[in-house]
């Protein structure tokens, strides 16, 4: 008769501390497979406790394939060998990241993360407390999977208003971040096609695509953007572009070679062109630079953009306008997707952007990083490094680039930052093979810097160069 001690069970109750110990002693050999177990009375009356507690017990075993009954017979082990042995995976923990999200590093010019202080937390409660008192009805009905219509009108006037861009809400798509709508965009549009990235180009995009096992190939850039010819040798299908403000280069694609790709894809009812404008609103000079899609006439552009960059990293809350004829197959093909935004935050965000909060925060952020660039560049004319340093591209958005003059590679240059507390990222980088033009040219994203760092990170930098 199996027998076990109830004097020191902790917060367990009696059915389930006895359901450890009869699950433990399985796993363990000491009981065996096919070995019968006392009746529920008689282990019971062994143990001193009740029948019920017994009964429990055994069920709870039952049901998680410990135990199996055969009527009239009893209760007997099962055969979990395969369990027995099964080995745990051992967590490798360059891969499990478990971070704060605090930075590690004195600066960090490769952060996108949005400082806490900037975020319109005041204006943001006000209006969840709104939502939440006047309309519980709405936050708790199921949304489409392309999102709330008011959230979808309000994009649609914001991009109208500031982007000159003339679509509808059912045109619009919601998502929970740009890899997620990546993914709806491959089922939607083949997963037989060719589809193309910059070269050089923000990594992730590929290993999206390659994710989903897809073909996926790097196009060349000239100094206007990507190039058209590369595109017709390799065969593209889909091309992901940034025309805007293109990372890492910043390279801001001008009309005649917006036209050029327009009419690439304009050869094939196949083709299409994935315009990202992930930062336009923080052009810094001048107007913002209008967009491909607003210019598009044969419905070829399929335009995404995300408030990751306008509000903060932590908001995954992103948008694809698609063209108006692939819009009903976009729903007959993908209609069983849910919307991965919650409706808390859509409708939060829908009354921020329709009450003219979002243009507000936009002209305040746009004013701040204005002068946190002139900040880092006025630092850098008035410090040794101005002799050794060449900036380019500091209008587009939150990043430009600088060219040293060092005899360190890249990759030692970078190391001795690291060692140096400074994060930085190398053009080189980005390039599938990097050519000797971009060897020496680093990208300075400046959005998550503290600006009393500022000075000093640069005199690093400086140091580091000998």
């Amino acid at each position: 008769m199996i027998t076990y001690s109830f004097t020191d069970i902790g917060s367990d109750s009696l059915y389930m501390h006895l359901y450890k110990c009869i699950k433990n002693d399985i796993l363990n050999g000491i009981l065996h497979a096919g070995e019968k177990l006392p009746s529920k009375r008689s282990l019971a009356k062994n143990l001193n406790i009740s029948v019920i507690t017994v009964e429990n017990a055994y069920a709870q075993l039952i049901a998680e394939g410990y135990l199996y009954s055969i009527p009239k017979k009893g209760f007997f082990v099962s055969d979990i060998k395969s369990l027995h042995k099964k080995e745990e995976p051992v967590l490798s923990m360059e891969n499990v990241q478990l971070s704060s999200g605090k930075s590690e590093y004195f600066a960090d010019f490769t952060s996108n993360q949005t400082n806490s202080e900037h975020f319109p937390f005041s204006i943001w409660a006000k209006l969840t407390r709104e939502l939440l008192t006047h309309n519980q009805s709405e936050l708790m009905t199921n949304p489409p999977c392309g999102g709330i219509l008011p959230l979808r009108e309000a994009i649609a006037k914001h991009l109208k208003d500031f982007r000159n861009m003339e679509v509808t809400p059912e045109q619009i798509i919601i998502g929970a971040g740009t890899e997620y709508l990546y993914g709806l965009l491959i089922q939607l549009l083949g997963f037989d096609k060719h589809y193309a990235i910059e070269d050089p180009g923000y990594s992730k995009i590929s290993q999206i695509y390659e994710s989903h096992c897809i073909s996926c190939h790097f196009v060349s850039m000239d100094a206007f953007g990507v190039n058209i010819s590369d595109l017709e040798k390799q065969n593209i299908d889909i091309v992901h572009i940034s025309p805007s403000h293109h990372f890492p280069t910043g390279i801001v694609m001008p009309i005649s070679r917006r036209y050029e790709l327009l009419a690439w894809a304009a050869k094939s009812d196949t083709r299409y062109i994935i315009e990202d404008d992930y930062d336009s609103e923080y052009r810094l000079s001048g107007q913002p630079i209008p967009t491909l899609q607003s210019i598009d006439i044969q419905e070829k552009v399929i335009y995404m953009n995300t408030f990751t960059k306008t509000l903060a990293s932590t908001v995954r809350i992103s948008y694809m306008v698609l063209p108006k004829h692939l819009v009903n197959t976009f729903y007959s093909k993908l209609y069983f997707y849910s919307c991965t935004v919650s409706n808390f935050e859509q409708y939060i965000l829908s009354r921020f952007i329709s009450e003219g909060y979002f243009e507000k925060h936009i002209n305040r952020m746009r004013n701040y990083y204005h002068g946190k660039r002139d900040l880092i560049l006025h630092a850098i004319e008035n410090s040794p490094l101005a002799a050794y340093a060449s900036i380019s591209e500091e209008n587009s958005g939150l990043h430009f680039l600088m060219k040293l003059k060092t005899d360190l590679s890249d990759k030692e240059f970078l190391l001795r930052m690291e060692q140096s507390s400074i994060k930085l990222s190398s053009l080189s980088q980005y390039y599938q093979l990097p050519p000797e033009s971009v060897e020496h040219v680093f990208i300075i994203n400046y959005s998550f810097v503290a600006e009393e760092n500022i000075e000093k990170a640069i005199q690093i930098i400086y140091r580091a160069l000998f």
